[in-house]
């Protein structure tokens, strides 16, 4: 009389992982990719911090100047009329200069953060192009295995 034994299921699906072996060198590549891309957007963001900051201190400086020739006593009522006018009329060219080079620096960041996209996107396919490739065949190799035991 035959008996009923129960299946190792521990060995059966030790047996299937094992068949099926994971390749983790396409997810450190992955990994190695996004990070590149995030050190050079950082350069990206910190260069133009530190362009906007230079625009922001220039300004500064410049109204400061501008503002002390117009706090200078004048002999006559009038011409404090006048230096205030002129400083309005100061002020309003160097907003108009310095937004300009605010919108500058911007537009730098938008063209280098489209570029680094572009050139991520193309290596993140070629990477998940390999890495298909690479688990396709694995998979084929290891369903032959199977099915030649």
């Amino acid at each position: 009389m035959a008996t009923a034994t129960t299946p190792d299921m521990t060995a059966m699906l030790k047996d299937m992982m094992g068949a099926f072996p994971v390749d983790t060198t396409s997810m450190e590549a992955s990994f190695k990719t996004s990070a590149t891309l995030n050190e050079k957007l950082s350069g990206v963001a910190l260069t133009a911090v530190e362009k906007s900051t230079e625009i922001s201190s220039k300004w500064t400086k410049d109204t400061v100047t501008k503002l002390t020739e117009m706090a200078k006593a004048k002999s006559e009522p009038a011409d404090y009329a006048k230096a205030m006018s002129d400083f309005a009329t100061a002020y309003s060219e160097a907003a108009a200069e310095h937004m300009s080079a605010f919108a500058e620096v911007a537009k730098k960041v938008q063209a280098d953060t489209v570029e680094l996209m572009m050139a991520a996107g193309k290596d993140m396919s070629a990477e998940a192009q390999t890495a298909m490739t690479k688990a396709t065949g694995d998979v084929q190799a290891a369903a032959k295995k199977a099915t030649s035991k």
